[in-house]
């Protein structure tokens, strides 16, 4: 039940009916007696800006969770953001502090390191290519390299926005050994598909699967559905593998503690999310 008390959180984004935060959240919320909702906003890319400081002018709002199409806006928006969000060059939560200030940060990345972490695998020390280097690909990379990984690969179609993230990445963690590298997965100990290459039916691989070693943990994004022909590939080369709502399902609870509604773990999650594919 909505009551006079109740916390808002704003999920902002356009077109809102894929959303599947809502459906993961208020359960839970309801579940551990929290008089909090997260509420779907769809707004344009136009009207954001304004939208966002006015949003945040109501008296009973704590943050904000953001999506496309305005991660990167948002970065210019808030008073503060971390350094995921600096190296990310996108956000996609907003906490409103005490003193009335909003900060920004990022937690794709942290989603997909946790989910990692929760499947044994040893990221100190590991080699990392990561496909795709937008907005989630470099929350990813961030991650990975604030996690401890020994070496990250960076491979995207456009190898400036490769060659920008690597400068970003060296710039917090020189120690880091980071190159800009094409799509070959052989001989890594975790890639990632941080493209949308697996949303449509037709859309190619974003890299030879026949390439991988079966030693390696591939990480997968998209969300269209739990096994995408990627992860198919992947499984079929004897591979280990992250599936895209893994990420979904470890983010939100460090969601949960950057907006002080303490933790959950992922298995409470899935037990009440109203989600399916």
């Amino acid at each position: 039940m909505i009551s006079g008390r109740t916390t808002l959180i704003a999920h902002i984004g356009y077109p809102t009916e894929s959303f599947k935060a809502p459906l993961i959240y208020n359960p839970w919320f309801e579940r551990n007696g929290i008089d909090a909702v997260v509420v779907p906003m769809g707004c344009r890319a136009d009207d954001y800006p304004a939208f966002l400081r006015t949003l945040f002018r109501l008296t009973n709002i704590r943050g904000a969770l953001v999506t496309m199409p305005h991660k990167v806006t948002t970065v210019g928006l808030v008073d503060a953001i971390t350094p995921t969000v600096e190296i990310a060059g996108s956000c996609n939560a907003v906490l409103l502090r005490p003193d009335g200030t909003l900060l920004g940060d990022m937690f794709d990345g942290e989603g997909f390191v946790r989910g990692l972490k929760r499947k044994g695998f040893a990221l100190a020390g590991a080699r990392c290519l990561v496909v795709g280097t937008g907005g989630v690909g470099s929350a990813i990379a961030a991650s990975l390299a604030r996690g401890g990984a020994g070496a990250l690969a960076l491979s995207d179609v456009d190898r400036a926005a490769a060659e920008a993230l690597g400068a970003r990445l060296g710039k917090h963690y020189p120690a880091l050994s980071v190159r800009v590298a094409g799509n070959d997965p052989a001989g890594y100990d975790l890639v990632v598909n941080g493209t949308p290459l697996g949303m449509k039916p037709d859309d190619p691989l974003p890299f030879d699967a026949s390439r991988l070693d079966a030693r390696t943990l591939v990480g997968e994004v998209v969300m269209k559905k739990e096994i995408t022909p990627l992860l198919e590939a992947a499984r079929a080369r004897g591979c280990r593998y992250q599936v895209g709502t893994d990420m979904l399902f470890e983010m939100i609870p460090a969601y949960l503690e950057f907006f002080g509604f303490g933790t959950a773990t992922p298995d409470e999650l899935r037990a009440v999310a109203q989600v399916a594919y």
